[in-house]
């Protein structure tokens, strides 16, 4: 048996070989959170809001997150603290029933602004890499070179209701301020408002946001990671030989109850050849 020392918990008898140094991101701060967003506008394609104008009864199919664009600001008076403001964009899938009794798909966009309080500690060293070229540069970048790095994680909301009104024939289109590359993400062009029906979504949304910065830390070296598993490649033109490397695919038969079962299908698994 191998003495190699695998990632994860170390035995206290293990001596360590050598320090070293590495660069990479440490974490100064960060929290989760869910946030029910209620009554969301969203703003659907020209087809879209045909469709709803002239159909039934709506009924909610999926919402999407197609991008978190977050902003770092320094708190005034609370050195080392930042403001994260957190842009969120959703495409909302819909489904209306109209008067012929067809159903229509119908799409739009929603969008969602939070902002969390977190600890980034301070950096006057501004810091400019070689994956950062000229033609990227604006002055932003610039600004922002000796601020923490913002990290959002997020998943797809649920979505809690989706409701059709009416709107007033007064409403003026509200001008709309999105970023080219998610207007690319529609087949055809948002409608920013006006008379017609509306789509009021409720989402349920999971966050992690974390604030980090690049640091050099000395940590302990037991041994070089070498993969352990070998590779099973194709070895052999004949079909057949690579058909028989393939193992039985138990679990698509007869679906595992609990983690514990799927272990024990796994160890009925033939060895290849």
């Amino acid at each position: 048996m191998s003495s190699r020392i695998a990632p994860g918990p170390v035995p206290s008898d293990v001596t360590v070989r050598e320090a070293v140094c590495v660069h990479t991101s440490k974490i100064y701060d960060s929290c989760k959170d869910k946030d029910c967003l209620r009554d969301l506008r969203v703003y659907l394609t020209a087809n879209s809001q045909a469709n709803l104008d002239n159909g039934l009864n709506v009924r909610a199919r999926s919402a999407e997150l197609l991008w978190a664009s977050p902003m770092v600001e320094p708190v005034n008076f609370s050195r080392g603290y930042y403001t994260v403001d957190i842009r969120f964009y959703y495409k909302i899938r819909a489904d209306v029933c109209m008067s012929s009794g067809l159903i229509a798909p119908i799409e739009g966009l929603a969008s969602f602004t939070k902002r969390v309080l977190l600890f980034g500690s301070e950096g006057s060293a501004k810091i400019f890499t070689s994956d950062l070229g000229p033609s990227c540069v604006d002055r932003s970048v610039i600004d922002s070179t000796n601020l923490p790095r913002a990290v959002v994680e997020a998943v797809d909301p649920i979505i809690l209701s989706l409701d059709a009104v009416d709107s007033c024939a007064e409403d003026t289109p509200e001008p709309l301020e999105l970023p080219p590359y998610i207007l690319e993400l529609f087949d055809s062009p948002i409608v920013s408002g006006g008379a017609g029906r509306q789509i009021l979504a409720t989402l349920g949304q999971f966050t992690i946001v974390r604030l980090e910065r690049d640091s050099q830390l000395l940590i302990p070296v037991y041994d070089y990671c070498v993969p352990e598993k070998e590779c099973r490649g194709a070895q052999s033109d004949d079909p057949c030989t690579l058909f028989n490397r393939i193992d039985f695919p138990v679990n698509e038969f007869f679906p595992p109850d609990s983690l514990c079962d799927a272990q024990e299908y796994e160890d009925l698994l033939p060895e290849g050849d």
